[in-house]
């Protein structure tokens, strides 16, 4: 006797023309832009492509880009995981405003915060005359840069980890609490490996946009010549100079180093889904 099977209906089209949509897609949007900056960047020749990336200004601005973007990426997750973690297992008046706040470096053009800082950490700001009393500098400094960059990268980790915190039963933390666990170990030995994955790919998310923020460092780094000079910066330059060959190699590095990460970050979260199967 034959058994006919209703053929299953989805809602999106087949797979043949989903995954040409898809693939269209990504082409227009996102390859066939990006590949304009190996097509400006091969003609130039190996040497005159290494004498580009490697000269003084420019690595200096390399240094300053990844220091900075480090150092915020690593303020953002502790910062982030306290947050995320208090906006989701506490209740309280005025928490889906705090929610809504986290979101505002999104939505905000990044000049405008760039003004909002400068003018905040000026001489005569309402905190520039605080850090002015410590001998704090945070104007025309790499400490500037960081702070802009805290602000624009805080986001990804907060709403890279709240849906696995939601997704974590407070019954766990209890049981563990139950059985003898300090604080310390239940973090340590329940929590931590489950919000890791989560954890390290928002804070690799905050590096990554760390590295190519131009709009809110500008106004606050003060664009000193080997002193604040970020790499976008230096793209920026050799543009206005209508050197194009030599921003597309700077921006080629940016990418590469951007793109590496993100390889690196997804094969770093295969192995721990396999570590905890």
């Amino acid at each position: 006797m034959a058994i006919f099977q209703k053929k299953r209906r989805n809602i999106l089209p087949g797979f043949g023309l989903s995954m040409g949509y898809t693939v269209f897609y990504l082409s227009a949007v996102v390859i066939v832009p990006l590949s304009m900056i190996f097509f400006n960047a091969i003609p130039m020749g190996w040497e005159p492509f290494l004498s580009a990336v490697t000269a003084p200004r420019v690595l200096a601005s390399y240094k300053l880009s990844f220091s900075t973007a480090f150092f915020a990426a690593i303020f953002d997750a502790v910062a982030g995981l306290l947050t995320a973690w208090v906006l989701v297992r506490y209740r309280f008046p005025g928490k889906a405003f705090l929610d809504a706040l986290v979101d505002i470096p999104f939505a905000l053009p990044t000049a405008v915060a760039g003004i909002c800082f400068a003018t905040l950490y000026s001489p005569m700001g309402w905190l520039g005359e605080i850090t002015a009393k410590w001998n704090i500098e945070v104007i025309n400094s790499p400490t500037g840069i960081v702070v802009a960059l805290i602000f624009i990268g805080f986001p990804f980790v907060v709403r890279t980890l709240q849906p696995v915190l939601e997704e974590l039963e407070p019954e766990i933390e209890e049981s563990a609490h139950c059985l003898g666990a300090t604080r310390l170990q239940t973090f340590r030995k329940i929590l931590l490996p489950h919000l890791f994955p989560a954890l390290l790919t928002g804070s690799t998310l905050a590096f990554a946009r760390g590295i190519g923020e131009y709009g809110s460092v500008i106004f606050i780094a003060g664009n000193l010549p080997m002193k604040t000079e970020i790499a976008p910066l230096m793209i920026m330059s050799k543009l206005d100079q209508y050197d194009y060959n030599g921003a597309s190699a700077v921006a080629l590095v940016l990418l590469v180093i951007s793109f590496s990460m993100i390889l690196l970050l997804n094969a770093i979260q295969e192995w721990q889904q396999k570590e905890y199967r």
